[in-house]
């Protein structure tokens, strides 16, 4: 029981991640590719929220992706996780789920121990 009350613990307090699909917001070409580049601006000026937002709007993959890594090193794997989400990049999307399935079986084996 005490192990279970402890993985409780390390839950992170916004909860788990809310993550939709929603199709980017409709711009002419010539808009998304001037936000793009503005987003890949702030990227490099390490200005990831603002950069995150331009990404967001116009759904661009790359970018997405870039976020995603930067998080991963930065060990924010949910958010890492929801960049990846809706980029959309399967591959690390599988691979991240694989990792995650091992570890609750792991903490599944835990609980039967500590009930036995």
């Amino acid at each position: 029981m005490k192990a279970r009350e402890e993985l409780l613990k390390k839950v992170p307090k916004e909860g788990f991640l809310k993550i939709s699909q929603s199709q980017a917001t409709e711009l002419s070409k010539e808009r998304r590719v001037a936000l793009i580049r503005k987003g890949n601006e702030l990227f490099n000026q390490e200005k990831y929220d603002l950069a995150k937002k331009i990404f967001l709007t116009t759904g661009y993959s790359d970018g997405l992706i870039r976020l995603g890594n930067l998080y991963l090193d930065q060990k924010m794997p949910l958010e890492a996780f929801r960049m990846y989400w809706l980029a959309p990049d399967r591959k690390k999307v599988d691979v991240m789920l694989e990792k995650t399935v091992l570890i609750i079986k792991k903490w599944l084996q835990e609980g039967e121990q500590d009930v036995e």
